[in-house]
């Protein structure tokens, strides 16, 4: 079947042979720093055909997803060869200019290229599996609205479950109405706000709530929800996606597990828990004995959610997802506490 024209236009965009010419033509780090940025930054080409795969067919979503995540690798890996040629230019460099001078260095650490954060290359990685699954990826402001936090995700004034938020509140506005969000469901919101369905969308993004620091919490956390809105949409089809993502994410088929829970924005909710990667579900000091790491909640979208955003929940029927960000390589590489990751430590970081 042939593409549609707005897809064609963005996989144009994807021109792999200018970009392979752009960072040849890098003469040092500090130029190849700024083709990087311009070929894969917050302000690229690929930054924008991201946000515009939203736009596409459905089922156009998955075809562009995969070109983008192509490109992005490749450019990566173009990115890193020229940086370990001109390393090595500079080197040989180097040693033509020592054996003309004296030598009169005190030592010291050298120089080394820094990296991105290990929870930064987490949630690129899982942005770009839920991408070529035809997902679209969205941001959403950190200090929120009490409407956008709590109430049309079905938390009333004076609801219970507010208290499980351990909020953080703004001294903005009227008391308790301006706060850090203490999730990223309000993108949800702000999503199925500004467009109609079908939608398929992934919001990452730093959180904060009112906790004391220690081995399984922090008050500032980064999360990753999953929201898809769509006639037809069956709490099987949640489960597949989970298996789908928690499959792509480790490498290995892996069994997932839904057990009832409560949420005010879903009915029914679960918690889903995947089978330990590390025993094979034999049980372990890692999943404490019982075969399952739990993840996080999941749920199918519940209809007051629907009615607060305008959405017709007799046609429309959707599911959503969310979980830490630093549980992932928690479980990946046996980090733990969760504080490690915020300590600054450069023997942590310089590992990954």
């Amino acid at each position: 079947m042939d593409n549609s024209p707005e897809l064609d236009a963005l996989l144009a965009r994807l021109d792999t042979g200018a970009s392979r010419d752009r960072i040849s033509a890098a003469a040092d780090v500090a130029e190849l720093e700024v083709v990087e940025r311009d070929l894969l930054g917050r302000r690229s080409g690929a930054r924008e055909v991201r946000e515009a795969i939203k736009g596409l067919d459905p089922s156009e979503r998955p075809v562009a997803g995969r070109a983008l995540s192509s490109y992005e690798a490749g450019v990566r890996e173009m990115l890193a060869e020229r940086a370990t040629a001109l390393a090595a230019a500079a080197a040989a460099a180097g040693e033509a200019d020592a054996a003309e001078r004296l030598d009169l260095t005190l030592g010291g650490h050298g120089l080394n290229r820094g990296h991105h954060h290990l929870v930064t290359q987490v949630q690129r990685e899982l942005e770009d599996i839920f991408v070529a699954m035809g997902y679209a990826v969205a941001e959403g402001p950190e200090v929120e609205d009490d409407w956008h936090n709590f109430e049309a995700l079905n938390f009333p004034p004076g609801h219970p479950a507010r208290a499980m938020q351990d909020t953080l509140y703004v001294k903005l506005g009227r008391p308790e109405q301006v706060m850090l969000r203490t999730h990223t469901s309000p993108v949800q919101i702000r999503v199925m706000q500004s467009q109609p369905p079908p939608i398929y969308c992934v919001m990452p993004g730093r959180t904060y709530r009112n906790e004391t620091l220690d081995a399984r919490h922090s008050p500032v956390f980064h999360q990753i929800e999953g929201l898809a809105v769509d006639r037809g949409i069956t709490f099987g089809d949640l489960a597949g996606t989970i298996e789908a993502f928690t499959s792509a994410y480790f490498r290995t088929t892996v069994p997932t597990r839904l057990l009832p829970s409560f949420f005010p924005f879903t009915e029914p909710s679960a918690e889903f828990a995947v089978g330990c990667v590390f025993c094979e579900g034999s049980g372990c000091r890692v999943c404490s004995q019982t075969g399952w790491i739990e993840l996080g909640g999941c749920g199918m979208v519940d209809p007051n959610v629907f009615a607060a955003v305008g959405i017709d929940p007799e046609e429309y029927s959707g599911f959503a997802f969310g979980f830490g960000l630093e549980r992932m390589p928690m479980l990946r590489y046996g980090v733990n506490p969760i504080k490690t990751f915020f300590d600054g430590d450069i023997r942590f970081l310089s590992q990954y």
